[in-house]
């Protein structure tokens, strides 16, 4: 739901100064509460925010009950003169979750807004209100600063109290950055999480369990539990409260590996890969404060605007894509499609029409590691890249899309990916490529956040990669668990003076293992 506040509810007050003002309607949150905790609703799983852009936000928060949404904003902390929104049902049909698209806020604006849940059948009970907070993009060239990653909860590795927790998610917390590009594979919903894991040494790694989670989903409220098992961790919910949401999805939403053409393995009682991606599509923007698409119920890729530094331009590299077959065409069809042609031009007319210094394209796939779908046969294409040689298959995507960036004179792309479960830095070089009409850029991988650490995987030297930074685990030494360390994401740094980007890729102790810095070209 939008809500927008009326320019002529600010009176003579500017904009940035609004949020200070007395709404008439602020006292409706001021409700009786019975004494009992149990009889109230309950936010269920914290608070988060998402999508912000310089005027607005949304937020979202779970309640345990038919109930309403209430929603208060502020430009302070103590919520001493604060604005009350009208309320929005968070119902069963949506596992009672609510969002609430926030608009017509002041840019460069520190926001702080408090959830309560009004309980339907009885108006004047209320839960506990919990309270986050978002800063709205700059209008002005200020300084940037955003924290990317991605691979939560995989390969049976959950919630370890003992461990700390989700840990990574303090590390970037630490960093304040403006928001969380999450690059895909949020949950496993493959992936059973057991109470115990035996660890190489011999030790134990001890699970969070839900019943949901014993096997894989597959049902509506299967899926909706994977997200919601993330949010059972204390650092997961801390930095939800203070870091907006930049969220796309890749495989593990739904299944290792899924496409069209997609075997389901005999765990599975369910057969139709497009039931199952489809009640996982539909769970996964039940969980995560994504503005939704009008022309296209259910799109995820798209666009972001944070101020004049920066665009952001989220793909969606499963809806669309062909089976994951050899991916050895020489001609662009169908069987070679990997975002599609509609989300092709769409992005295209995108980076034309953006204004910021830097394009950052969130591709929750790396352009040239090879990823096998069978990864024991070595056979069957998953990414990309397609081996060694000139493009072919869905490499031809990327080809079409490098030339148009070339020809059009669009500057200052940088491609943020994760996927592969380790830490990368790769410079793309034309003279060292196969196909070579394209101009230099740079490729940086980070993950997992919390989930088993991979790699290195094997390069293709289509469009000329050369690895400048790799931090991973090596062959004998695979799936390892978060307790070794080995959990990266990556931070970006926009400097507003100059432009100039910086990028770090750090692991769960906030070591810095590399960096970067970047000099825009004029555009």
């Amino acid at each position: 739901m939008t809500i927008k506040i009326p320019r002529n509810a600010i009176g003579g007050l500017t904009r940035r100064r609004f949020l200070t003002t007395v709404a008439t309607g602020a006292g409706v949150l001021a409700t009786p509460y019975l004494s009992r905790a149990a009889d109230r609703p309950r936010v269920s799983h914290g608070v988060q925010s998402g999508d912000v852009s310089t005027d607005g936000g949304m937020v979202w928060a779970r309640a345990d009950r038919p109930s309403q949404m209430m929603v208060e904003v502020a430009s302070t902390e103590s919520f001493a003169r604060a604005r009350a929104l009208p309320p929005i049902a968070a119902l069963p049909e949506s596992d009672f979750t609510a969002k609430m698209l926030l608009e017509n806020l002041p840019a460069g604006q520190d926001i702080f807004y408090r959830v309560r849940f009004r309980d339907l059948s009885h108006p004047d009970v209320s839960s506990e209100p919990v309270v986050g907070r978002f800063r709205t993009a700059p209008a002005d060239r200020r300084d940037v600063s955003f924290v990317w990653g991605g691979d939560v909860a995989g390969q049976g590795w959950g919630i370890n109290p003992d461990n700390g927790g989700m840990v990574t998610y303090a590390t970037m917390l630490k960093h304040k950055p403006d928001f969380l590009l999450h690059s895909g594979d949020t949950i496993y919903a493959d992936g059973v999480i057991s109470a115990e894991v035996k660890l190489a040494d011999g030790k134990i790694w001890k699970n969070i369990t839900i019943p949901e989670k014993a096997k894989v989903a597959e049902t509506l409220d299967e899926f909706r539990a994977a997200h919601k098992y993330n949010f059972l961790d204390d650092n997961v919910r801390a930095f939800n409260a203070e870091v907006p949401i930049f969220v796309q999805w890749d495989d593990h939403e739904v299944m290792n590996n899924w496409s069209p053409s997609k075997q389901i393995p005999d765990v599975y009682k369910v057969r139709d890969i497009s039931l199952l991606a489809a009640r996982a599509k539909q769970a996964f923007h039940e969980m995560y404060p994504m503005r939704e698409s009008l022309n296209e119920p259910g799109r995820i890729y798209r666009s972001l605007n944070y101020g004049p530094h920066l665009d952001v331009f989220m793909l969606d590299e499963r809806s669309y894509r062909g089976g994951n077959g050899p991916n050895l065409q020489a001609s662009y069809g169908p069987d070679s499609y990997f975002i599609g042609p509609d989300q092709l031009a769409w992005l295209k007319r995108a980076l034309l029409n953006s204004r910021a210094t830097w394009k950052v394209i969130a591709s929750d796939m790396p352009l040239s590691l090879i990823v096998y779908d069978d990864a024991a046969n070595k056979k069957g294409s998953e990414a990309f890249a397609q081996g060694d040689g000139p493009p072919r298959g869905r490499e031809l995507e990327i080809a079409d899309i490098l030339r148009f960036i070339k020809t059009s004179g669009v500057t200052n792309t940088v491609w943020l990916t994760a996927d592969v479960h380790y830490a990368a830095a790769h410079y793309y070089n034309p003279d060292k490529a196969q196909f070579q009409d394209f101009e230099p850029f740079w490729e940086f991988v980070s993950g997992p956040l919390h989930a088993g650490t991979f790699g290195p995987n094997e390069l293709d030297n289509t469009f000329g990669p050369e690895v400048k930074f790799v931090k991973a685990p090596g062959a004998g030494r695979q799936n390892l668990p978060p307790s070794d360390g080995m959990q990266f994401f990556g931070h970006v740094r926009i400097e507003g003076a100059t432009g100039q980007m910086t990028v770090t890729l750090r692991d769960r102790a906030d070591v810095a293992l590399w960096s970067t810095t970047l000099d825009p070209k004029p555009g």
